[in-house]
């Protein structure tokens, strides 16, 4: 799947683990205010086929999770998550063909309080 920020300078071309299957939302500090639906990828089923240098990383905490934006558009486009660091989360809405409010149940992990890492 080819996947793009908004402006258009940072383009991804991503292998689903497993589809739409894996989506879901985060209700963490972070996540709940970032409010995107984010899906699973095998960090090599992600490749970054233009604009590398025009994302911008953002971490905290134990830098575990690793949150890349468009420094353009400021759009949120991937990270690679904390709770499994082989993985990248790739934003669902920066996909080509997919329309977030057509993901219907998406099921909440509670990152705030039970994140698989805190155990």
């Amino acid at each position: 799947m080819k996947g793009t920020c908004h402006c258009g300078a940072v383009e991804l071309s991503v292998e689903l683990s497993d589809g739409l299957n894996t989506a879901r939302r985060c209700d963490c500090t972070f996540c709940a205010r970032r409010g995107a639906i984010a899906v699973s990828a095998p960090l090599s089923g992600v490749q970054i086929t233009k604009g590398a240098e025009n994302l911008t990383l953002y971490t905290w905490g134990t830098g575990t999770a690793q949150h890349y934006f468009c420094k353009t558009c400021g759009i949120y486009t991937h990270h690679q998550r904390r709770s499994n660091p082989n993985e990248f989360g790739i934003n669902v809405a920066i996909l080509e063909g997919i329309n977030p409010k057509d993901i219907e149940n998406v099921p909440w992990t509670n990152g705030r309080h039970d994140h698989p890492s805190d155990r």
